[in-house]
Protein backbone atom coordinates (compact mmCIF):
# COMPACT_ATOMS: atom_id res chain seq x y z
CA UNK A 1 0.00 0.00 0.00
CA UNK A 2 1.23 3.24 -0.94
CA UNK A 3 2.97 5.52 1.83
CA UNK A 4 1.32 8.49 0.22
CA UNK A 5 -2.36 6.69 1.37
CA UNK A 6 -4.12 8.83 4.72
CA UNK A 7 -5.88 6.68 7.19
CA UNK A 8 -8.77 8.89 8.75
CA UNK A 9 -10.26 8.72 12.48
CA UNK A 10 -13.55 9.50 13.18
CA UNK A 11 -14.16 12.95 15.09
CA UNK A 12 -16.04 11.93 18.31
CA UNK A 13 -17.06 14.25 21.10
CA UNK A 14 -14.53 16.93 19.78
CA UNK A 15 -11.92 14.27 19.57
CA UNK A 16 -10.46 12.26 17.11
CA UNK A 17 -10.65 8.61 17.77
CA UNK A 18 -10.21 5.00 16.38
CA UNK A 19 -12.77 3.07 15.34
CA UNK A 20 -12.78 -0.23 17.98
CA UNK A 21 -14.21 -1.89 14.55
CA UNK A 22 -10.75 -2.08 12.93
CA UNK A 23 -12.37 -2.03 9.38
CA UNK A 24 -11.41 0.26 6.75
CA UNK A 25 -12.94 1.62 3.35
CA UNK A 26 -10.63 2.31 0.47
CA UNK A 27 -11.44 5.73 -0.93
CA UNK A 28 -10.65 5.97 -5.03
CA UNK A 29 -10.04 8.92 -7.26
CA UNK A 30 -13.00 8.05 -10.02
CA UNK A 31 -10.65 9.64 -13.05
CA UNK A 32 -7.64 7.38 -12.17
CA UNK A 33 -8.85 4.42 -9.71
CA UNK A 34 -5.93 5.85 -7.58
CA UNK A 35 -6.75 5.00 -3.81
CA UNK A 36 -6.46 8.05 -1.94
CA UNK A 37 -6.82 7.60 1.60
CA UNK A 38 -8.68 4.39 3.92
CA UNK A 39 -12.05 5.64 6.28
CA UNK A 40 -13.34 3.40 9.45
CA UNK A 41 -16.46 1.37 8.59
CA UNK A 42 -17.30 2.03 11.90
CA UNK A 43 -19.12 -0.19 13.94
CA UNK A 44 -22.50 0.28 16.12
CA UNK A 45 -20.13 1.67 19.47
CA UNK A 46 -19.10 4.65 17.38
CA UNK A 47 -22.31 5.47 15.90
CA UNK A 48 -23.61 4.76 19.82
CA UNK A 49 -20.41 7.19 21.01
CA UNK A 50 -21.11 9.91 18.89
CA UNK A 51 -25.01 10.08 19.61
CA UNK A 52 -24.20 10.22 23.00
CA UNK A 53 -21.91 13.40 22.75
CA UNK A 54 -24.44 14.87 20.69
CA UNK A 55 -27.05 14.58 23.46
CA UNK A 56 -24.62 15.66 25.99
CA UNK A 57 -23.61 18.92 24.61
CA UNK A 58 -27.01 20.06 22.86
CA UNK A 59 -29.23 21.06 26.08
CA UNK A 60 -26.46 23.64 26.72
CA UNK A 61 -26.06 24.22 22.95
CA UNK A 62 -29.54 25.20 22.99
CA UNK A 63 -29.22 27.64 25.72
CA UNK A 64 -26.86 29.94 23.98
CA UNK A 65 -28.15 32.73 22.52
CA UNK A 66 -28.97 31.99 18.77
CA UNK A 67 -26.34 34.94 17.78
CA UNK A 68 -23.72 33.45 19.81
CA UNK A 69 -24.27 29.84 17.85
CA UNK A 70 -24.11 31.92 14.60
CA UNK A 71 -20.80 33.34 15.63
CA UNK A 72 -19.09 29.70 15.45
CA UNK A 73 -20.68 29.22 12.17
CA UNK A 74 -18.90 32.57 10.60
CA UNK A 75 -15.77 30.66 12.54
CA UNK A 76 -16.09 27.46 10.43
CA UNK A 77 -17.11 29.75 7.41
CA UNK A 78 -13.83 31.78 7.24
CA UNK A 79 -11.53 28.58 8.10
CA UNK A 80 -13.02 27.17 4.88
CA UNK A 81 -12.49 30.13 3.31
CA UNK A 82 -8.25 29.82 4.33
CA UNK A 83 -8.82 26.13 3.34
CA UNK A 84 -10.88 26.56 -0.18
CA UNK A 85 -8.08 25.62 -2.67
CA UNK A 86 -7.06 22.97 -1.00
CA UNK A 87 -10.44 21.68 -0.61
CA UNK A 88 -10.78 22.31 -3.68
CA UNK A 89 -8.32 20.10 -4.68
CA UNK A 90 -9.63 17.39 -2.50
CA UNK A 91 -13.00 17.32 -4.54
CA UNK A 92 -11.36 17.31 -7.39
CA UNK A 93 -9.83 14.05 -6.83
CA UNK A 94 -12.04 11.93 -4.87
CA UNK A 95 -15.35 13.01 -6.55
CA UNK A 96 -13.93 13.56 -10.19
CA UNK A 97 -15.46 17.25 -10.59
CA UNK A 98 -13.86 19.94 -12.70
CA UNK A 99 -11.61 22.07 -10.90
CA UNK A 100 -13.81 25.37 -11.75
CA UNK A 101 -16.64 23.46 -10.10
CA UNK A 102 -15.07 22.28 -7.04
CA UNK A 103 -13.71 25.42 -6.01
CA UNK A 104 -17.38 27.13 -6.19
CA UNK A 105 -18.63 24.51 -4.15
CA UNK A 106 -15.32 25.03 -1.70
CA UNK A 107 -16.39 28.51 -1.83
CA UNK A 108 -20.70 28.27 -1.58
CA UNK A 109 -20.04 26.24 1.01
CA UNK A 110 -18.46 29.12 3.35
CA UNK A 111 -20.84 31.43 1.88
CA UNK A 112 -23.84 29.22 2.68
CA UNK A 113 -22.65 28.69 6.85
CA UNK A 114 -22.42 32.66 6.43
CA UNK A 115 -26.11 32.99 5.32
CA UNK A 116 -27.43 30.84 7.26
CA UNK A 117 -25.88 32.55 10.33
CA UNK A 118 -27.51 35.75 9.23
CA UNK A 119 -30.80 34.04 10.52
CA UNK A 120 -29.75 34.19 14.13
CA UNK A 121 -31.80 37.62 14.47
CA UNK A 122 -34.24 36.50 12.49
CA UNK A 123 -35.59 33.20 13.99
CA UNK A 124 -39.46 34.28 14.48
CA UNK A 125 -41.82 32.64 16.24
CA UNK A 126 -45.83 33.85 16.26
CA UNK A 127 -48.53 35.76 18.78
CA UNK A 128 -51.93 34.65 17.58
CA UNK A 129 -55.52 35.49 19.13
CA UNK A 130 -57.11 33.55 21.46
CA UNK A 131 -61.13 33.39 22.32
CA UNK A 132 -60.90 33.95 25.39
CA UNK A 133 -60.42 37.87 27.32
CA UNK A 134 -57.32 37.99 29.37
CA UNK A 135 -54.95 35.36 27.22
CA UNK A 136 -52.81 35.66 24.99
CA UNK A 137 -51.20 32.33 22.40
CA UNK A 138 -47.82 31.96 21.71
CA UNK A 139 -45.86 29.99 18.67
CA UNK A 140 -42.55 29.35 19.88
CA UNK A 141 -39.76 27.17 17.50
CA UNK A 142 -37.42 25.42 19.33
CA UNK A 143 -34.53 22.80 18.13
CA UNK A 144 -35.69 19.58 17.19
CA UNK A 145 -32.46 17.68 19.51
CA UNK A 146 -29.90 15.80 17.93
CA UNK A 147 -29.73 15.88 13.58
CA UNK A 148 -28.23 12.92 11.69
CA UNK A 149 -27.02 14.26 8.50
CA UNK A 150 -26.56 11.50 5.83
CA UNK A 151 -24.40 12.79 3.16
CA UNK A 152 -24.27 12.50 -0.51
CA UNK A 153 -21.55 12.05 -2.98
CA UNK A 154 -22.38 14.15 -5.65
CA UNK A 155 -21.96 17.74 -3.66
CA UNK A 156 -20.47 16.24 -0.87
CA UNK A 157 -18.67 19.45 0.81
CA UNK A 158 -21.93 21.48 0.03
CA UNK A 159 -24.21 19.26 1.40
CA UNK A 160 -22.32 19.71 4.84
CA UNK A 161 -23.61 23.23 5.18
CA UNK A 162 -26.45 22.07 3.93
CA UNK A 163 -27.22 20.32 6.74
CA UNK A 164 -24.90 21.20 9.73
CA UNK A 165 -25.40 25.11 9.25
CA UNK A 166 -29.34 24.86 9.57
CA UNK A 167 -28.69 22.50 12.61
CA UNK A 168 -26.65 24.45 14.69
CA UNK A 169 -27.98 27.97 14.28
CA UNK A 170 -31.63 26.50 15.32
CA UNK A 171 -29.70 24.78 18.49
CA UNK A 172 -29.37 21.63 17.49
CA UNK A 173 -26.35 19.70 17.71
CA UNK A 174 -25.61 16.96 14.44
CA UNK A 175 -23.48 13.72 13.58
CA UNK A 176 -22.79 13.17 10.41
CA UNK A 177 -21.73 10.23 8.18
CA UNK A 178 -20.19 11.21 4.64
CA UNK A 179 -21.06 8.94 1.51
CA UNK A 180 -18.09 6.30 1.42
CA UNK A 181 -17.52 7.09 -2.05
CA UNK A 182 -16.63 10.55 -0.92
CA UNK A 183 -16.02 11.21 2.44
CA UNK A 184 -11.83 12.82 2.67
CA UNK A 185 -13.74 16.26 2.11
CA UNK A 186 -16.01 15.79 5.46
CA UNK A 187 -13.25 14.43 7.40
CA UNK A 188 -10.90 17.84 6.73
CA UNK A 189 -14.00 19.52 7.41
CA UNK A 190 -13.66 18.04 10.77
CA UNK A 191 -10.02 18.52 11.22
CA UNK A 192 -10.92 22.63 10.47
CA UNK A 193 -14.19 22.24 13.15
CA UNK A 194 -11.46 20.86 15.57
CA UNK A 195 -9.33 24.14 15.15
CA UNK A 196 -12.37 26.32 16.46
CA UNK A 197 -13.17 26.70 19.94
CA UNK A 198 -16.53 25.13 18.97
CA UNK A 199 -18.14 22.84 21.94
CA UNK A 200 -17.13 19.61 21.92
CA UNK A 201 -20.13 17.23 20.45
CA UNK A 202 -21.83 19.78 18.81
CA UNK A 203 -20.74 18.37 15.62
CA UNK A 204 -19.12 14.71 15.54
CA UNK A 205 -18.89 12.83 12.48
CA UNK A 206 -18.13 8.78 11.69
CA UNK A 207 -17.33 6.88 8.27
CA UNK A 208 -18.87 3.69 7.44
CA UNK A 209 -21.01 2.04 4.72
CA UNK A 210 -25.00 2.75 4.52
CA UNK A 211 -26.08 -1.23 5.65
CA UNK A 212 -23.98 -0.93 8.56
CA UNK A 213 -23.25 2.56 9.95
CA UNK A 214 -25.85 4.54 7.99
CA UNK A 215 -28.40 2.07 9.76
CA UNK A 216 -27.45 2.12 13.04
CA UNK A 217 -27.09 5.79 12.87
CA UNK A 218 -30.36 6.14 11.28
CA UNK A 219 -32.46 3.57 13.75
CA UNK A 220 -31.12 5.22 16.82
CA UNK A 221 -33.73 6.38 19.15
CA UNK A 222 -31.40 8.96 20.34
CA UNK A 223 -31.69 11.08 16.52
CA UNK A 224 -34.37 12.88 16.12
CA UNK A 225 -34.26 14.05 12.82
CA UNK A 226 -32.61 12.80 9.96
CA UNK A 227 -31.46 14.80 6.90
CA UNK A 228 -30.66 12.88 3.77
CA UNK A 229 -29.64 13.70 0.08
CA UNK A 230 -29.15 10.27 -2.03
CA UNK A 231 -31.21 8.03 -4.05
CA UNK A 232 -34.54 7.00 -3.93
CA UNK A 233 -33.93 3.26 -3.26
CA UNK A 234 -31.52 4.46 -0.09
CA UNK A 235 -34.12 7.17 1.13
CA UNK A 236 -37.08 4.40 1.02
CA UNK A 237 -34.50 2.40 3.24
CA UNK A 238 -33.91 5.32 6.08
CA UNK A 239 -37.68 5.62 6.24
CA UNK A 240 -38.08 1.99 7.11
CA UNK A 241 -35.06 2.68 9.93
CA UNK A 242 -37.15 5.71 11.05
CA UNK A 243 -40.43 4.26 11.68
CA UNK A 244 -39.40 2.26 14.33
CA UNK A 245 -38.91 5.04 16.55
CA UNK A 246 -40.83 7.91 14.51
CA UNK A 247 -38.05 9.85 13.31
CA UNK A 248 -38.78 12.67 11.43
CA UNK A 249 -36.96 12.21 8.38
CA UNK A 250 -36.20 15.08 5.58
CA UNK A 251 -35.58 13.46 2.36
CA UNK A 252 -34.14 14.88 -1.07
CA UNK A 253 -34.15 12.01 -3.45
CA UNK A 254 -34.12 11.98 -7.38
CA UNK A 255 -35.16 13.35 -9.96
CA UNK A 256 -35.92 13.39 -13.72
CA UNK A 257 -36.29 16.85 -14.81
CA UNK A 258 -38.24 17.60 -17.79
CA UNK A 259 -36.70 21.00 -20.15
CA UNK A 260 -39.79 22.03 -22.08
CA UNK A 261 -38.53 23.80 -25.37
CA UNK A 262 -41.51 26.26 -27.18
CA UNK A 263 -41.06 26.58 -31.43
CA UNK A 264 -40.86 30.68 -30.11
CA UNK A 265 -37.85 30.24 -27.33
CA UNK A 266 -34.20 31.19 -27.97
CA UNK A 267 -32.82 28.34 -29.37
CA UNK A 268 -29.37 29.30 -28.85
CA UNK A 269 -29.98 29.89 -25.06
CA UNK A 270 -32.11 27.04 -24.18
CA UNK A 271 -28.98 24.86 -26.01
CA UNK A 272 -26.87 26.43 -23.88
CA UNK A 273 -28.71 26.27 -20.80
CA UNK A 274 -29.88 22.18 -21.46
CA UNK A 275 -26.79 21.76 -21.76
CA UNK A 276 -24.98 23.52 -18.97
CA UNK A 277 -27.42 21.50 -17.05
CA UNK A 278 -26.62 17.98 -18.20
CA UNK A 279 -22.87 17.87 -18.34
CA UNK A 280 -22.54 19.90 -14.88
CA UNK A 281 -21.13 17.55 -12.52
CA UNK A 282 -20.78 14.94 -15.32
CA UNK A 283 -24.45 14.70 -15.37
CA UNK A 284 -24.77 13.47 -11.80
CA UNK A 285 -27.12 15.98 -10.05
CA UNK A 286 -30.72 15.74 -8.72
CA UNK A 287 -32.12 18.68 -10.21
CA UNK A 288 -30.51 19.01 -13.38
CA UNK A 289 -32.51 18.37 -16.81
CA UNK A 290 -32.72 14.87 -17.57
CA UNK A 291 -35.23 14.81 -20.63
CA UNK A 292 -36.15 16.99 -23.38
CA UNK A 293 -39.59 18.16 -24.75
CA UNK A 294 -39.47 20.38 -27.66
CA UNK A 295 -42.21 21.37 -30.16
CA UNK A 296 -41.57 19.93 -33.98
CA UNK A 297 -41.08 22.99 -35.62
CA UNK A 298 -37.83 23.80 -33.84
CA UNK A 299 -36.82 19.99 -33.05
CA UNK A 300 -34.27 19.40 -35.72
CA UNK A 301 -32.58 23.22 -35.00
CA UNK A 302 -32.16 22.45 -31.19
CA UNK A 303 -31.05 18.95 -31.87
CA UNK A 304 -28.27 20.46 -33.98
CA UNK A 305 -27.42 22.81 -31.22
CA UNK A 306 -27.17 20.61 -28.88
CA UNK A 307 -25.09 17.70 -30.09
CA UNK A 308 -22.80 20.21 -31.56
CA UNK A 309 -22.12 21.22 -27.97
CA UNK A 310 -22.21 17.78 -26.48
CA UNK A 311 -19.62 16.48 -29.28
CA UNK A 312 -17.09 19.93 -28.25
CA UNK A 313 -17.30 18.64 -24.16
CA UNK A 314 -13.58 18.85 -23.15
CA UNK A 315 -13.68 15.40 -20.77
CA UNK A 316 -11.18 13.54 -18.93
CA UNK A 317 -9.20 13.36 -15.91
CA UNK A 318 -9.88 17.16 -13.78
CA UNK A 319 -7.28 16.75 -11.50
CA UNK A 320 -4.64 16.67 -14.62
CA UNK A 321 -6.13 18.85 -16.47
CA UNK A 322 -7.27 22.69 -15.29
CA UNK A 323 -10.09 23.83 -17.95
CA UNK A 324 -12.24 20.73 -18.37
CA UNK A 325 -16.13 20.67 -18.90
CA UNK A 326 -16.69 17.12 -17.73
CA UNK A 327 -14.86 14.45 -15.46
CA UNK A 328 -15.69 10.99 -14.93
CA UNK A 329 -18.74 8.86 -13.27
CA UNK A 330 -17.95 8.49 -9.63
CA UNK A 331 -17.46 4.28 -9.89
CA UNK A 332 -17.78 1.85 -12.34
CA UNK A 333 -21.36 0.72 -11.47
CA UNK A 334 -22.98 4.37 -12.63
CA UNK A 335 -20.63 4.24 -16.07
CA UNK A 336 -22.30 0.44 -16.53
CA UNK A 337 -25.84 2.10 -15.76
CA UNK A 338 -25.53 4.13 -18.45
CA UNK A 339 -24.07 1.56 -20.55
CA UNK A 340 -27.28 -0.20 -20.70
CA UNK A 341 -29.60 2.85 -20.56
CA UNK A 342 -28.23 4.00 -24.02
CA UNK A 343 -27.81 0.45 -25.44
CA UNK A 344 -31.45 -0.53 -24.13
CA UNK A 345 -32.80 2.41 -26.17
CA UNK A 346 -30.74 2.20 -29.26
CA UNK A 347 -32.10 -1.48 -29.56
CA UNK A 348 -35.60 0.32 -28.93
CA UNK A 349 -35.35 2.51 -31.90
CA UNK A 350 -34.03 5.60 -30.39
CA UNK A 351 -31.02 7.40 -32.36
CA UNK A 352 -27.91 8.36 -30.72
CA UNK A 353 -26.41 11.59 -32.40
CA UNK A 354 -23.83 11.99 -30.62
CA UNK A 355 -21.82 9.74 -27.89
CA UNK A 356 -23.44 6.28 -26.73
CA UNK A 357 -20.55 4.73 -25.96
CA UNK A 358 -17.47 4.40 -22.82
CA UNK A 359 -14.77 7.10 -23.18
CA UNK A 360 -11.58 5.79 -24.92
CA UNK A 361 -9.48 6.72 -21.60
CA UNK A 362 -6.95 4.87 -20.36
CA UNK A 363 -8.44 4.97 -17.21
CA UNK A 364 -11.32 5.89 -14.58
CA UNK A 365 -15.55 5.75 -15.01
CA UNK A 366 -15.59 8.32 -18.34
CA UNK A 367 -18.04 8.02 -20.36
CA UNK A 368 -18.79 10.04 -23.77
CA UNK A 369 -21.69 13.27 -23.95
CA UNK A 370 -24.75 11.35 -25.41
CA UNK A 371 -27.69 12.64 -26.95
CA UNK A 372 -30.39 10.78 -27.74
CA UNK A 373 -33.39 11.55 -30.15
CA UNK A 374 -36.38 9.28 -31.37
CA UNK A 375 -37.06 8.84 -27.94
CA UNK A 376 -41.29 7.45 -27.21
CA UNK A 377 -43.21 8.19 -24.11
CA UNK A 378 -42.73 5.78 -21.46
CA UNK A 379 -39.33 4.33 -22.49
CA UNK A 380 -36.71 4.06 -19.91
CA UNK A 381 -34.60 7.01 -20.97
CA UNK A 382 -37.29 9.11 -20.84
CA UNK A 383 -38.69 7.79 -17.23
CA UNK A 384 -35.97 6.83 -15.53
CA UNK A 385 -33.20 8.69 -13.54
CA UNK A 386 -29.70 7.65 -15.48
CA UNK A 387 -27.73 10.40 -13.41
CA UNK A 388 -24.83 10.90 -16.47
CA UNK A 389 -24.42 12.96 -19.36
CA UNK A 390 -27.02 11.51 -21.55
CA UNK A 391 -29.88 13.76 -22.53
CA UNK A 392 -32.80 12.21 -24.44
CA UNK A 393 -35.09 14.33 -26.57
CA UNK A 394 -38.99 13.73 -27.50
CA UNK A 395 -40.82 15.56 -29.93
CA UNK A 396 -44.31 16.95 -29.32
CA UNK A 397 -46.97 19.14 -30.71
CA UNK A 398 -47.81 21.45 -28.00
CA UNK A 399 -47.47 23.15 -24.43
CA UNK A 400 -50.18 21.11 -23.60
CA UNK A 401 -48.54 17.69 -24.21
CA UNK A 402 -45.29 18.70 -23.09
CA UNK A 403 -46.68 19.23 -19.72
CA UNK A 404 -48.77 16.02 -19.53
CA UNK A 405 -45.28 14.03 -20.62
CA UNK A 406 -43.55 16.19 -18.19
CA UNK A 407 -45.92 15.22 -14.86
CA UNK A 408 -46.58 11.64 -16.45
CA UNK A 409 -43.64 10.67 -13.90
CA UNK A 410 -43.09 9.10 -10.12
CA UNK A 411 -40.62 11.99 -9.80
CA UNK A 412 -40.92 16.09 -8.85
CA UNK A 413 -37.69 17.91 -8.42
CA UNK A 414 -36.88 20.28 -10.85
CA UNK A 415 -38.62 21.17 -14.20
CA UNK A 416 -37.92 24.02 -16.55
CA UNK A 417 -39.48 25.75 -20.12
CA UNK A 418 -37.80 27.89 -22.55
CA UNK A 419 -40.18 30.31 -24.43
CA UNK A 420 -40.82 34.02 -24.88
CA UNK A 421 -44.58 33.90 -24.27
CA UNK A 422 -45.17 34.96 -20.84
CA UNK A 423 -49.07 33.21 -20.94
CA UNK A 424 -46.96 30.23 -21.96
CA UNK A 425 -44.64 30.39 -18.60
CA UNK A 426 -46.95 30.78 -16.40
CA UNK A 427 -49.39 28.01 -17.91
CA UNK A 428 -46.38 25.97 -17.29
CA UNK A 429 -45.87 27.41 -13.63
CA UNK A 430 -49.73 26.73 -12.87
CA UNK A 431 -49.77 22.92 -14.48
CA UNK A 432 -46.24 21.35 -13.82
CA UNK A 433 -46.25 19.65 -10.97
CA UNK A 434 -42.93 19.85 -9.53
CA UNK A 435 -41.25 21.88 -6.59
CA UNK A 436 -38.76 24.07 -8.54
CA UNK A 437 -39.70 25.45 -12.51
CA UNK A 438 -36.59 27.14 -14.37
CA UNK A 439 -37.88 29.84 -16.88
CA UNK A 440 -35.24 30.84 -19.63
CA UNK A 441 -32.10 29.66 -17.85
CA UNK A 442 -30.44 26.41 -16.42
CA UNK A 443 -31.27 24.39 -13.45
CA UNK A 444 -29.28 25.89 -10.11
CA UNK A 445 -31.20 27.09 -7.15
CA UNK A 446 -30.29 29.56 -5.14
CA UNK A 447 -29.61 29.90 -1.23
CA UNK A 448 -32.31 31.95 -0.02
CA UNK A 449 -35.08 29.32 -1.92
CA UNK A 450 -36.71 26.38 -0.84
CA UNK A 451 -35.05 23.36 -2.78
CA UNK A 452 -38.24 20.80 -2.28
CA UNK A 453 -39.17 17.72 -4.44
CA UNK A 454 -42.85 16.48 -4.61
CA UNK A 455 -43.80 12.60 -5.28
CA UNK A 456 -40.74 10.47 -4.93
CA UNK A 457 -38.20 13.32 -5.05
CA UNK A 458 -38.33 13.58 -1.44
CA UNK A 459 -40.19 14.76 1.64
CA UNK A 460 -39.54 18.11 2.89
CA UNK A 461 -36.97 20.33 1.81
CA UNK A 462 -33.59 22.90 2.21
CA UNK A 463 -32.42 26.47 1.96
CA UNK A 464 -34.09 29.81 3.15
CA UNK A 465 -36.35 30.26 5.66
CA UNK A 466 -38.32 26.85 4.58
CA UNK A 467 -35.53 25.45 5.05
CA UNK A 468 -34.26 26.62 7.94
CA UNK A 469 -37.15 26.32 10.13
CA UNK A 470 -37.14 21.94 9.11
CA UNK A 471 -34.97 21.67 11.88
CA UNK A 472 -37.47 23.54 14.29
CA UNK A 473 -40.27 21.98 16.07
CA UNK A 474 -43.13 24.39 17.42
CA UNK A 475 -44.27 24.72 20.73
CA UNK A 476 -47.53 26.87 21.88
CA UNK A 477 -47.98 28.87 25.20
CA UNK A 478 -51.62 29.50 26.13
CA UNK A 479 -51.09 32.60 28.97
CA UNK A 480 -54.20 33.54 30.43
CA UNK A 481 -53.05 36.91 32.53
CA UNK A 482 -56.64 37.51 33.73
Amino acid sequence: MSQSIIDYQNFIDGRFVADEKGDWIEVENPATQEVLARIPDSGAAAVEAAVTAARRAQPAWEKLPAIQRAGYLRKIANKIRENGDRLANIIVKEQGKTQALAKVEAFFTADYFDYMAEWARRLEGEVLTSDRAGESIFLMRKPLGVVAGVLPWNFPFFLIARKVAPALVTGNTIVLKPSEETPINAYEFAKLVAETDLPAGVISLVGGRGAGTGNALTSHPGIDLITFTGSVGTGQRIMAAAASNLTRVNLELGGKAPAIVLADANLDLAAKAIYDSRVINTGQVCNCAERVYVEKKVAAELTDKLAKLMAATRYGDPSATADLEMGPLINKAARDKLVGIVDRARAAGAEVVTGGKIASLEKGWHYEPTLVIGNKSGSEIMTKETFGPVLPIQTVDSLEEAIDLSNDSEYGLTSSIFTNDLNSAFRAVRDLKFGETYINRENFEAMQGYHAGRKKSGIGGADGKHGLYEFTETHVVYLNHG
